[in-house]
């Protein structure tokens, strides 16, 4: 699967006709804390998709395919889709969508249960089934990457958390699209490895998932097309546990003061792991969205510090 440049462009232009670029910010105390030394030179560009009308990058590829979906001659009675809120339930998120003026439906144990569910729904009320993985959703997520390579050029190295793929893959399309260098690194949770395993392999690797915190990685089932897209298009892929990422959440708060769900806090938690190779560098952390809910957030800031 390949974008070109113009390709990228004209999806990032839907997007922004709707939303505007969301900001990427250097952060002093973050940096200080990467720094080998003072002054070494080492930069941190957090890109801040928690900034979004949604709180979560994913908004750019719904708007790119509802946006081609609206000029082409195809008028389905609705539309349905599946989602655990990412892949875990969540009453907060589900709030949000219904103040969005969504139906709501909880069904299934899991992403895939909720899936099939939804496909039954689209078959049965003649729905449009929106898929979770698709080009033109991968083409709208890339709209962040064009925005971050702009923005902060010559980056060495940007961590990027993997869900079902479409956030990593986008921003793969846009490295290549731009004809760039720089390395990608794919970020997945250690209790949710299928796309780790499924790369080295070579092949998708089905794996249950058992991570709650970053219920945005919580991806048990690989996305073929995902897949083969970022086998040849990633450096590598870093795993972090939760107790990792649950210090990432803290570091970000205190540093930034900005809230990142488990999954937006995975990029943060990647680099801390091999903060050491950075030294220097000009390093990208795609801080995918900060919908997580009150209660798990706050456990979460209680724990004491105990990675290093």
């Amino acid at each position: 699967m390949s974008y070109t440049l113009p390709t990228l462009q004209a999806a990032a232009a839907a997007v922004h006709a709707v939303m505007p670029p969301t900001p990427q910010y250097r952060w002093p105390l973050l940096e200080a804390a990467f720094a080998a030394r003072p002054g070494d030179g080492t930069q941190l560009w957090l890109k801040h998709e928690n900034h979004t009308p949604v709180g979560a990058f994913k908004i750019r590829g719904g708007l790119v395919f509802f946006h081609h979906l609206l000029a082409s001659e195809r008028r389905p009675a609705g539309v349905v889709s599946a989602t655990r809120g990412n892949h875990g339930n969540s009453r907060e998120k589900n709030a949000a969508m219904r103040a969005l003026g969504g139906q709501v439906v909880e069904a299934g144990d899991d992403f895939q249960a909720a899936r099939g569910h939804a496909q039954a729904l689209a078959a049965e009320r003649g729905w449009l089934m929106v898929p979770s993985f698709h080009p033109d959703l991968v083409a709208g997520v890339a709209s962040y990457a064009l925005e971050l390579f702009a923005a902060a050029p010559d980056l060495h190295t940007v961590y990027v958390p993997i869900g079902l793929g479409s956030g990593a893959c986008g921003l793969v399309a846009a490295r290549d699209a731009l004809g760039l260098a720089t390395r990608i690194v794919g970020v997945v949770s250690s209790a949710a490895p299928a796309y780790a395993l499924s790369i080295a392999a070579g092949r998708p690797v089905v794996h249950a998932s058992s991570t709650v915190l970053a219920d945005g990685m919580a991806c048990s089932t690989p996305e073929p097309a995902a897949l083969a897209m970022l086998q040849t298009g990633l450096h590598s892929v870093v795993q972090v546990s939760d107790v990792e990422i649950a210090a990432a959440m803290r570091r970000l708060f205190e540093a930034t003061h900005q809230v990142a769900e488990g999954a937006g806090a995975a990029a943060l938690a990647a680099a801390w792991q091999q903060r050491h190779a950075l030294a220097g560098q000009r390093t990208g952390l795609i801080l995918s969205g900060g919908n997580v809910d009150r209660d798990l957030y706050a456990a979460a800031l209680a724990v004491p510090d105990s990675v290093e």
